[in-house]
């Protein structure tokens, strides 16, 4: 159930197998789109894309090289990049699913479902529409524009803006030699003043607006992962690094642990479990920032776990990764 990153990737990696899946996009063909940013990794990109077959280098669109960081208060510096890209998200989505069995403007009742099939894969990303409701989740609202310009792009790469207290941040992701994507999500909802700010200080011609929550909320916060027949998969289940906002590579790495555990829940429960455990440290340590309760002495275990982490998956971040860096952003 929906054909977003998780889903799609579902559908191309279970095609071969022996199950008949069949997959269910709310939108219709021509209004199915992928909302938010299209930036991800690209080594990471590559492999997954070989498991189905795939060139990444298709759908590739910007391979970034330097991207540049302002923090309120005026710091300023820049973070060398190593696989950081844009790509063509909608494209690989729809590569994805081109022959397999999707069922377009349709989201049928649970009641149905139960009744027609053996499993239900709820990849319905922020909606978790067919798993139970949370009791407690957080998320940020996001706003962005692709735009155009035509005398000249305010950046030729990466370009981000962290909001005070670090209650999400502005972004600059280049879509080519004349067109980005631009847009912000805050906690504090200042993402549209943000990003319309931009907007008005460079120009450009918007040639589509998106708008969306995104979870933060993390796997440790977002049980069950599964109820009678139907399982969670990607960000119905908080697949999100919320120090990033990044859920393209976890929700395909969600896939991954699903297909290697799809025949017990338990089991892919407690593999998903171990897997993002470290999202929840991280997760705990921006919402400490958001509610203004963050005391670095308290804090440096966290500081120091969240940097061995990514410094340990540099290659898997597609950046350099400096202690130097993350202190700038932790005493913002």
């Amino acid at each position: 159930m929906g054909m977003g990153v998780a889903g799609s990737y579902l559908m191309a990696r279970l095609r071969d197998t022996e199950h008949d899946a069949v997959g269910y996009e709310r939108s219709t063909s021509e209004r199915h789109d992928s909302i938010c940013a299209w930036g991800t990794i690209r080594p990471v990109l590559e492999e997954f894309c070989r498991k189905t077959g795939r060139n990444f280098g298709d759908f590739l669109i910007h391979d970034g090289r330097r991207m540049d960081v302002r923090m309120s208060g005026g710091v300023e510096f820049g973070i060398g990049l190593h696989g950081l890209c844009t790509y063509n998200k909608l494209g690989l989505i729809k590569d994805f699913i081109k022959d397999c069995d999707v069922r377009y403007g349709q989201a049928p009742k649970l009641e149905r479902l139960n009744q027609d099939y053996d499993m239900i894969v709820d990849c319905t990303g922020f909606h978790r529409s067919y798993l139970p409701r949370l009791k407690r989740d957080f998320f940020l609202p996001t706003y962005e524009y692709r735009v155009e310009y035509e005398d000249g792009v305010p950046y030729d790469d990466f370009y981000i803006e962290p909001f005070p207290g670090m209650s999400g941040y502005f972004w600059y992701f280049p879509l080519g030699s004349n067109t980005a994507h631009i847009g912000a999500g805050d906690y504090n909802k200042n993402h549209v003043k943000a990003t319309d700010a931009f907007l008005k200080k460079h120009g450009g011609r918007v040639l589509a607006t998106k708008g969306r929550p995104i979870r933060l909320a993390t796997p440790g916060h977002c049980k069950p992962y599964h109820s009678g027949k139907v399982v969670g998969v990607g960000e119905s289940i908080g697949t999100v690094y919320a120090l990033l906002g990044e859920g393209i590579i976890p929700s395909m790495q969600c896939v991954e642990i699903f297909l290697e555990n799809m025949d017990d829940f338990g089991a892919y429960e407690r593999a998903v479990g171990k897997h993002f455990a470290v999202y929840d440290k991280v997760f705990g340590f921006v919402r400490k920032k958001i509610h203004r309760n963050f005391s670095m002495v308290r804090s440096i275990p966290d500081v120091i776990a969240i940097y061995r982490y990514m410094k340990r998956n540099e290659a898997r971040f597609g950046m350099d990764i400096k202690m130097a860096d993350l202190m700038k952003v932790a005493k913002a």
